[in-house]
Formats: structure tokens, C-alpha cells, sequence
């Protein structure tokens, strides 16, 4: 598959997990927020918790399953980003979490606090 290809897909599967966060109760605060640590697909509040979700789509389970490439690397350099946000916005005392919105085949699961800051990363 094309690079090009591949990031069509990925803005389809960006735009149908915005669509299910939607519908689940979350308010959409940042899409592709970008920083120089990297990037979050969707930054939401579900409730009072703000919660930073990487979106993976995938067309089969051949590579393992789109939530499998979340790896601690990945983990990583999303808490980067995360703790930066948190500071640039000045948040404070308010809960935070990471999910992973997994799109595959056209079945949507979300596997929220799919992890936490790895070791070393002050929260």
C-alpha cells in the first residue's frame, strides 16, 4: 500500500472514531494536536477526564491487531506529547487518560486506560 494510501486511510479512520467518540459521550477537544514530541490523533473529555486516544486501522489481523502497535515506544512518545499538552494548557487537578480506539475490518473497539506513562514519566 501507497504512503498516500496508507494516510487516506488513516484520516477515514480518524474521522469514523471521531464519529464514535461522538456518539459515546465524548467531547472533541483536539484533533491531530502536534507538538515537537509528536502526535495525538484525538485529545477528548469523557466527563471530566481528559483523555488522549491514538487511533490504528487496519484491514485484517494479518499484522496482529491494531491495538498490538501501540508499542511501548509509541506509549512513549504519546506521553510526551500528553505531558506537554497538559502544561502548555496549564491543566492541572484534573484526571487524564490514554485509550486506544482500534478500527479493524470495520469493527470499532475501544480499550480505554489501554495504558499508563511509562516508567520515568511524572504524571
Amino acid at each position: 500500500m501507497s504512503l498516500l494510501n496508507k494516510r487516506a486511510k488513516g484520516r477515514d479512520g480518524e474521522t469514523r472514531a471521531e464519529e464514535y467518540l461522538v456518539t459515546n459521550g465524548y467531547n472533541i477537544l483536539e484533533k491531530n494536536y502536534r507538538n515537537r514530541f509528536g502526535e495525538i490523533d484525538i485529545i477528548a473529555r469523557d466527563g471530566k477526564t481528559i483523555v488522549f486516544i491514538e487511533v490504528k486501522t487496519r484491514n485484517t489481523n494479518s499484522h496482529g491487531l491494531p491495538v498490538d502497535a501501540v508499542d511501548a515506544k509509541k506509549q512513549g512518545r504519546i506521553g510526551r506529547v500528553a505531558l506537554s499538552y497538559i502544561t502548555a494548557k496549564k491543566i492541572s487537578n484534573i484526571p487524564c487518560r490514554f485509550d486506544v480506539l482500534s478500527i479493524n475490518d470495520n469493527r470499532i473497539e475501544l480499550y480505554t486506560n489501554a495504558f499508563e506513562l511509562p516508567e520515568g514519566q511524572i504524571w
